[in-house]
């Protein structure tokens, strides 16, 4: 048995504890990666159309937002360290199951819990994270998100390598999840024990409060524009850039490289420049990327409007989480639950509500409306209260 209540007897310095929490980012990211590298195994191997695969796909989201509030719940009544740590377990551990699945029905359930338990993990570790940063008394989240992008990058050249090599995605699945359970255990041990303004007798589902409605309003606009990036780049730079097929993927990895490498220095902006500035920039660039993409839709030109998206993108949801988990109303875990739930639901409405309007409209005009959602995360972020 594992336990959960893997701790030190010692005293740790706020420098482990970051170490710890990074570790954790950077192994979330890490199974999330290794899954997302094998998806077009999975969908040959199953024989999954692109529409079955869009559905089946859905239930990961799904599995996260039914986590939702029971983790919010949980990490107020025990603390975010057992919960970060079996959120690790049953993530890695599921992760296996993803390659053993025979058929689209065992794939769903699989999942619906992979889904779940990254949740988990999520709330959790950004739990951590708000804890932390309250140690330091300054912002360092966008580092902790950057680790998670950095795992992104890693677990896309692995899962690349493995392919070529013909390992099978279970296999492949099963050495992951054997070098995350061994790295958790010793990095779970140095986590934090308490959480700061942990109240143990918050409900299940708790309402947000007016600050945490509008992070909560600019964390769904900003997903939606997230969601269009990871499930439309290539289509877009395929049908509308018309790229050449060696070029369809070079928006993705334009945006992915400004969003991993943005997270690394929006600690410093927002300590140079403050929150609510760092937000308003954030949309800005966001619009102006999808803008430029959308008017000027050469190849050159699309991929510097992506690469604007990715940067705008890179601050915006580690500064809400950590404005959400600093709230006076609720705590952090439940506070993080309830903003995350509104974000997400942008994750889930926003690369279908692309595939209708392109349907009814243009791919452009799609773009276009996702550009006005970058320009409304300024507009909310100059409205919001925001304590910097």
């Amino acid at each position: 048995m594992i336990s959960l209540s893997l701790s030190s007897s010692l005293p740790v310095s706020k420098k482990v504890h970051r170490w710890a929490v990074s570790t954790l980012f950077f192994l979330q990211g890490l199974c999330f990666a290794s899954w997302a590298s094998r998806i077009p195994t999975i969908q040959k191997t199953l024989h999954l159309s692109e529409a079955q695969l869009g559905a089946v796909l859905l239930a990961i989201p799904v599995g996260s937002m039914i986590s939702l509030p029971i983790t919010g719940w949980l990490v107020a009544k025990f603390g975010s360290k057992k919960v970060v740590t079996l959120g690790v377990f049953l993530y890695s551990l599921t992760l296996i199951t993803l390659g053993m699945a025979q058929n689209t029905f065992q794939l769903i359930s699989y999942l619906l819990l992979f889904g779940f338990g990254g949740n988990f993990m999520n709330i959790g570790v950004n739990t951590q994270a708000v804890g932390v940063e309250s140690l330091y008394k300054k912002p360092i989240m966008g580092m902790f998100h950057g680790m998670w992008s950095l795992a992104g990058f890693t677990g896309a050249a692995l899962g690349t390598l493995m392919i070529g090599e013909g390992i099978a995605p279970v296999q492949h699945f099963l050495i992951i999840t054997v070098f995350v359970v061994l790295a958790a255990l010793i990095s779970t041990r140095f986590t934090l024990s308490e959480d700061p303004n942990r109240q143990a007798d918050q409900p299940i589902f708790a309402k947000p409060d007016k600050s945490l409605l509008m992070l909560g309003i600019i964390a769904f606009c900003t997903m939606i524009c997230e969601g269009a990036m990871f499930d439309w780049s290539g289509v877009y730079f395929q049908k509308v850039v018309q790229a050449d097929q060696a070029w369809v993927g070079a928006g993705y990895t334009a945006f992915m490289a400004t969003m991993a490498s943005g997270r690394f220095v929006a600690d410093w902006f927002t300590s140079k420049f403050g929150l609510k500035q760092t937000l308003q920039l954030s949309g800005v660039l966001i619009a102006a990327g999808l803008l430029i993409a959308v008017l000027l839709p050469g190849l050159g030109t699309a991929i510097a409007g992506f690469l604007l998206v990715g940067a705008g993108v890179s601050s915006v949801i580690p500064l809400v989480y950590s404005a959400a988990g600093k709230s006076k109303v609720l705590s952090p875990g439940v506070a993080l639950a309830a903003v995350s739930t509104i974000g997400f639901l942008g994750f889930l409405l926003g690369p279908p509500l692309i595939g209708l309007v392109a349907g009814a409209t243009s791919l452009r005009v799609s773009f276009f409306i996702i550009a006005i959602m970058g320009l409304c995360v300024s507009v909310f972020a100059t409205r919001a209260k925001l304590e910097n």
